[in-house]
C-alpha cells in the first residue's frame, strides 16, 4: 500500500498562519478544475463540499470559489456626541480599572483601593478626551457606526478533472435531497 495522504485541518472558512498543505501555492493563484456546482450562498457551497467529504469523495481536489465579490457595509446605529462620550467613559474606565488592579498588586503601604479608584478615575478623563478628540477630528462627516464583509453573489464548488465527474453525481443526488433536513447538523 502507499503513503497516506498528508492530513491538514481547517475548522473555518480562513486558513489561519498553520501548516499548509504541500501542494497549495504560496501566491495568490486563480483557482483551477471543473464546476461540479453552484450556490446562492457560501453555506450551500459549505453542505455541498461537506456531503462529499461524508460520502468519502476526495474532497482535496476540492476548491470553493466566490464569484463576483461585493464589500457589503451594514449601519448598526447613528453616532451622537452622547453615544461617542459614552463608549469612551466606558472603555476608558475599564482601562484604568485593570490598570489599577495591577497596581495595587505592587503597593503594600496603605490603602490598595487608592490605586484602583485613581486608575478607574483617570481612566475614566482620558477615555471621554481620546473619544471627544477622535469623533470631532471628523467634523461629521461619519455619523455612524458600521460592520463591513466581503461576500460573493454566487459560490462556485469546482473539482480538479480526475474526480469531476464523481463530483456532479454526488451534488446531483444532494439536490434531489432537497433543503438540509438537520440544519446545523451532517448533510447525511
Amino acid at each position: 500500500m502507499g503513503a497516506e495522504p498528508e492530513v491538514i485541518v481547517v475548522t473555518g472558512p480562513f486558513q489561519g498562519q498553520g501548516q499548509q498543505p504541500r501542494n497549495m501555492p504560496r501566491l495568490p493563484t486563480p483557482p483551477t478544475g471543473w464546476p461540479i456546482g453552484s450556490y446562492e450562498t457560501y453555506e450551500e457551497a459549505q453542505r455541498a463540499v461537506d456531503y462529499l467529504a461524508d460520502s468519502e469523495f476526495a474532497v482535496q481536489d476540492v476548491t470553493i470559489v466566490g464569484v463576483d465579490l461585493m464589500s457589503v457595509e451594514r449601519v448598526v446605529a447613528r453616532l451622537t456626541w452622547g453615544k461617542i462620550l459614552a463608549n469612551g467613559a466606558l472603555s476608558g474606565a475599564w482601562f484604568g480599572l485593570f490598570v489599577g488592579l495591577l497596581l495595587s498588586f505592587f503597593i503594600s503601604r496603605g490603602n490598595p483601593l487608592w490605586p484602583i479608584l485613581l486608575g478607574l478615575g483617570f481612566g475614566l478623563v482620558f477615555g471621554i478626551g481620546f473619544a471627544a478628540v477622535a469623533y470631532g477630528s471628523s467634523r461629521g462627516n461619519r455619523d455612524f457606526a458600521s460592520t463591513s464583509q466581503l461576500v460573493a453573489g454566487r459560490y462556485d464548488v469546482l473539482c480538479e478533472p480526475r474526480n469531476a465527474e464523481k463530483g456532479r453525481e454526488l451534488l446531483a443526488k444532494l439536490q434531489l435531497r432537497g433543503p438540509n433536513p438537520n440544519p446545523g447538523g451532517s448533510a447525511l
